[in-house]
């Protein structure tokens, strides 16, 4: 057996020394970099620790793979046939019986490769590797080194959004040796905000200068763009300026009074784009709270169903929305996963539609004119839904995940971020409510809708099948929930409890806007979410929801009949 395997892993061996022997010549290393690489071959364990730290303080880019692979394990004595050299291996795989592993070079990490297939990598076996082991000691040494080295390459990242944040990372550790480094990335960005992260990240640096010129100017500089990052910074030098024991120089006193008129254009610019964020943020959760009322403003408003169930329709949307997922994930290439969603809103539309047409025609038809017995039969259709979604789905909460075009936001302003998905639900709201308006104004069948709303006996006197309308009413109103349940999946968690979250919220919007009036549902829905966004920084989240129901209550105490009242002979 032994005999066997000597003479399968031993011609192994020979081929891939001699494929060895045609390596192509590595990136150009500087002449010190390179000594110190090849020290790491014959010196002592001590020795090898003062290389590396040297290597480490040196602040070169290319050098971080070897100070890593280091860390990891993965950084080795290679035996060539033309001498030892350091070399960073990959993950091992099986090639017959032996293991192999590609290698690279350990200053850049390019790939060592065979003079005739310059761009294969070659494989050597376990062998012919010595591991160069690392202490705890050292790899706590030069871990802050690589923290620095991975923000210098990341600051030239695609992704806007790790290049703003490596910045911020090297202006907190504020080292002088950034300033080139990110002046050289400056000039290169071309995105607004970068550039600007970038400034800031430099004149917080230079705000630990020694130099209280350099000092001043940077606090000047910080204070023009806005440095929302650098107020902790700022105020630290303001608080030294207002020591009375202390005598300061001029520059010194200069540099104060400039750290507190930059204090003070950023508190002034804080507060600016905390009113635009409030105000956004008022916006989409009154939005929100539309689009989830806008359905039961049809159903409860214009057909006077008391529906306890609408939030479990809404449910529906949002599963809905969790099958199409699974289906584009299982069945279809990840390339059009970001697709899902846009087919996601017609699903959670019909689903959710055909759910409350079938609740219409086999319940709820036959308890129009009974408001108690109707709340307490969709009290109970919401407790079936529930337990009908915890036996297919569970009782735990299920993922939804956003497409890529809905994630991040768009930056009006420093430090003011829109997301991507609030505005979506935004903008969808809005093309609700307006199919809404056309429909109910602009249609044959909105207009039926009117007519049996305002005087069913009249309306079947004159050949308007209430039945069907009713129907149709019904359905228009659980698609509405169907689509607000499929928005809501993208901005908080999907599970069997969803509805119940929020029927208290829509009923409320439905009744201060006015019975039966989509414009009041309109105004009610944005005005309380508003409210609620001014209160919250005041009084946090429970306390304001609680403040605006007792609002709420002592309105409709005043005005019964909402914010706008229903204007008939009837009334």
């Amino acid at each position: 057996m032994k005999y066997s395997n000597k003479r399968v892993v031993l011609p192994l061996i020979l081929f891939f020394s001699v494929l060895t022997t045609y390596v192509s010549p590595a990136e150009s290393i500087p002449l010190g970099i390179q000594k110190e690489i090849d020290d790491l071959i014959i010196s002592s364990k001590k020795k090898k620790k003062q290389i590396f730290l040297s290597l480490a303080k040196r602040g070169d880019p290319k050098l971080l793979p070897l100070l890593q692979a280091l860390r990891e394990g993965s950084l080795f004595v290679w035996d060539s046939p033309k001498g030892k050299k350091i070399v960073i291996a990959g993950d091992g795989v099986k090639k017959g019986n032996v293991e192999v592993f590609p290698i690279f070079n350990p200053y850049g990490k390019t790939i060592i490769s065979n003079a005739k297939s310059p761009k294969t990598n070659v494989f050597v076996p376990e062998s012919s590797l010595e591991e160069i082991r690392a202490n705890r000691r050292l790899r706590r040494a030069i871990r802050p080194y690589i923290l620095i080295l991975q923000s210098t390459g990341q600051l030239y990242s695609k992704d806007p959004n790790i290049r703003r944040a490596a910045s911020t990372r090297m202006a907190r550790l504020g080292n002088a040796k950034f300033i080139p480094v990110i002046k050289d990335a400056l000039e290169k960005e071309t995105h607004w905000l970068s550039k600007n992260a970038f400034q800031e990240a430099i004149a917080i640096i230079e705000l630990k200068s020694s130099s209280d010129e350099v000092r001043k100017n940077a606090a000047i500089k910080l204070g023009n763009i806005n440095g929302l990052n650098s107020l902790v910074y700022l105020k630290k030098i303001a608080n030294e300026g207002n020591k009375n024991k202390v005598k300061y120089s001029k520059e010194q006193k200069e540099l104060h009074v400039a750290a507190k008129e930059a204090i003070e254009k950023i508190e002034s610019y804080k507060s600016w784009i905390f009113s635009i964020d409030t105000i956004f943020r008022g916006l989409s959760l009154g939005s929100i709270l539309l689009l989830m009322a806008l359905g039961l403003a049809v159903v409860f408003g214009l057909m006077g169903v008391i529906n306890m169930a609408h939030g479990e329709l809404m449910m529906f949307g949002a599963y809905s929305t969790f099958l199409v997922q699974g289906i584009f994930t299982t069945y279809l290439p990840m390339d059009f996963f970001g697709y899902y969603f846009l087919f996601s809103l017609p699903a959670a539309f019909l689903v959710s539609a055909t759910i409350g047409y079938l609740m219409e025609i086999s319940i709820i038809r036959f308890l129009y004119g009974r408001p108690l017995e109707t709340l307490l039969t969709t009290w109970g259709i919401s407790l079936i839904f529930q337990q009908l979604v915890r036996q297919i789905f569970g009782a735990q909460n299920v993922s939804v995940v956003s497409p890529s075009w809905l994630r991040g936001g768009y930056h009006m302003l420093v430090g003011v971020q829109f997301p991507y998905n609030r505005l979506f639900i935004v903008f969808l709201t809005l093309f609700c409510v307006a199919g809404t308006f056309m429909f109910l104004f602009k249609t044959r069948s909105g207009m039926r809708i009117r007519a049996v709303t305002q005087n069913r006996e009249m309306s079947s006197c004159l050949g308007v099948p209430s039945r069907r309308v009713d129907s149709l009413t019904f359905a228009m109103g659980a698609g509405l929930a169907g689509l607000a349940g499929a928005a809501l999946s993208q901005v908080g968690n999907v599970g069997p409890d969803l509805g119940q979250n929020y029927i208290v919220d829509s009923f409320m919007v439905v009744v201060t806007g006015g019975v039966g009036k989509i414009f009041g549902t309109i105004v009610a829905g944005l005005g309380i979410g508003g409210l609620n966004k001014f209160l919250e920084p005041w009084m946090g989240a429970v306390f304001g929801k609680v403040l605006i129901l007792f609002l709420v209550i002592m309105f409709l105490q005043k005005r019964p009949e909402g914010l706008f009242s229903v204007r008939s002979r009837g009334a």
